[in-house]
């Protein structure tokens, strides 16, 4: 056959080959990398994702720099033993907002995707205080030092402000009222006005006092608001029209 022909000189001709393959590889890369420029191209939105708010925001910040992710996953796989124990496969607008993303694969402990809501505030402080109090067999390390340590709220408006430039939409707004947001939603709507608070982000704000500390916003407080939030902000009804959750 002809092509057949052509293939034998091919492969008989180093330089052709080597052009070839470099042209197949351009081609492919460019066909592969130029579309995820384009967050719209890749991550379809889904109604109800929001950014964290600055208290959440800090509390993320904790859960990276405490290690948090070398033990938990924030990635349920569209396998039915994953999405019985649980709940609903990851989407990847869920994660459109973190920078970085948490989703990885290592699991000393239990996905945390969907542990929003699951547990009470208190459960949370206990578990992070002594971790074999609630669970025997963990090998958990002891958070209790979060509990006594203030949270740092004066430089928020800078996070947010950096995670602007990045696409997140934190808006002017937003970054001006980054450190009061965060004290109002440690002190809940029982001490303080939210109003401004529930304007920015929506009405179904998570605002408390988290660590059971009314007379301090903590690293605690920080922390569990975040845990609080994971998997809470996707409506299912709209995210079962969208396709690409993480495979």
């Amino acid at each position: 056959m002809s092509w057949m022909k052509k293939h034998e000189r091919l492969e008989r001709n180093s330089l052709l080959l080597l052009v070839c393959i470099i042209v197949t590889v351009l081609v492919g890369g460019i066909v592969e990398i130029i579309p995820l420029f384009r967050m719209e191209t890749v991550i379809e939105p889904v109604k109800g994702v929001r950014p964290y708010t600055p208290l959440e925001l800090a509390g993320y910040n904790i859960y990276v720099r405490e290690g948090c992710y070398n033990c938990h996953s924030q990635q349920i796989r569209p396998l039915r033993d994953e999405v019985v124990r649980y709940g609903h496969y990851s989407l990847a607008a869920e994660s459109m907002y973190d920078h970085p993303f948490q989703w990885g694969s290592k699991r000393t402990g239990p996905d945390l995707a969907r542990v929003g809501g699951r547990y009470s505030d208190a459960w949370h402080r206990a578990h992070l205080v002594e971790p074999r109090d609630l669970v025997p067999e963990s090998i958990m390390p002891s958070y209790s030092f979060l509990l006594a340590t203030p949270l740092k709220t004066y430089d928020l408006n800078k996070h947010l402000k950096a995670l602007a430039t990045v696409g997140v939409p934190y808006n002017e707004e937003m970054i001006k009222n980054a450190e009061k947001d965060a004290v109002r939603q440690a002190l809940g709507e029982a001490r303080t006005d939210i109003s401004g608070l529930e304007e920015r982000y929506g009405g179904k704000v998570n605002a408390r006092d988290f660590d059971g500390q009314p007379d301090m916003v903590s690293e605690m407080d920080a922390l569990i608001s975040y845990l609080q939030v994971l998997g809470t902000m996707v409506d299912f009804e709209s995210a079962k029209k969208v396709e690409g959750g993480v495979q």
